[in-house]
């Protein structure tokens, strides 16, 4: 597993640059549940996910989520915020390739392309079985991840995250080097910029990391391969009505997967 993990550890600042309103996208994983399983959304983890935006409003709402993320920084600012707006979900420090919840989930989401620190194909396959052996019969695992018309084999776009909060600004560039391309294993070298302006000091911290660059296929093959998941959807963005395309509409891509079997 490849990652940032310097910007990663910085999880108030990466907060300051990141913090959105993820209301809409929480419509759409709990309306794609109903509409697929014809029930209510009840329970969710949220893989790799940071200060935990979507595992919180889905607490919000009365839904059991939990948060699990690689980095212990990242759980303990989760864990804050959570305290402070009054939402009750757990959280778990761990690898996204091998954890074990207590209970399973309706559905799994890997967000805002957590999956791409999955460099190679064997922690994929790893990944869709543990994602796989913690869903409930007919639940859903939704990847969020760049659309390929934004991020390919011959093209990388250059990221800026900037944000304010509490007198401190952060700004964060995303391949800030020309992004180095290993073409027979699909991932690119990148390079990250964080620059942190506060009490009148200026800092500049700089990450690497390998970065794999998805499409749809290998998505599925990987899934098929790891058993347990089916390809159940694909989506241009958080909307039902936008199909996976290369319409100016399509801006993201997201698969759904839906366990399979009885299990």
């Amino acid at each position: 597993m490849a990652e940032h993990n310097l910007v990663y550890q910085m999880a108030a600042y990466y907060d300051i640059a990141l913090k959105r309103d993820v209301s809409g996208e929480v419509d759409f994983l709990c309306d794609l549940f109903q509409q697929l399983n014809n029930r209510p959304l009840t329970s969710l983890l949220e893989t790799a996910c940071g200060p935990a935006y979507h595992g919180r409003a889905c607490a919000r709402r009365g839904i059991r989520a939990t948060g699990l993320d690689l980095r212990p920084e990242m759980i303990a600012f989760a864990q804050e915020q959570a305290a402070a707006e009054g939402a009750d979900l757990a959280f778990i420090v761990g690898d996204m390739c091998r954890f074990q919840l207590e209970q399973p989930v309706d559905m799994v989401i890997a967000m805002f392309d957590a999956l791409d620190c999955l460099s190679d194909n064997q922690a994929l396959v790893d990944h869709f079985r543990c994602v796989a052996a913690n869903l409930n019969p007919g639940g859903l695992y939704v990847i969020d991840l760049a659309h390929p018309r934004d991020i390919s084999l011959n093209h990388y776009g250059e990221y800026r995250y900037h944000g304010v909060g509490g007198g401190t600004e952060v700004d964060i560039r995303w391949a800030v080097n020309p992004p180095l391309l290993d073409l027979p294993n699909g991932t690119y070298q990148t390079d990250v910029e964080m620059t942190i302006t506060e009490n009148g000091q200026v800092r500049v911290l700089r990450d690497s990391a390998r970065e794999r660059i998805f499409y749809p296929q290998e998505i599925q093959l990987l899934a098929m391969l790891a058993g347990g998941l089916r390809p159940a959807a694909w989506f241009g963005g958080y909307d039902l009505n936008v199909p996976l395309d290369m319409s100016p509409g399509a801006t993201r891509m997201v698969a759904v997967l839906q366990k399979t079997g009885a299990e």
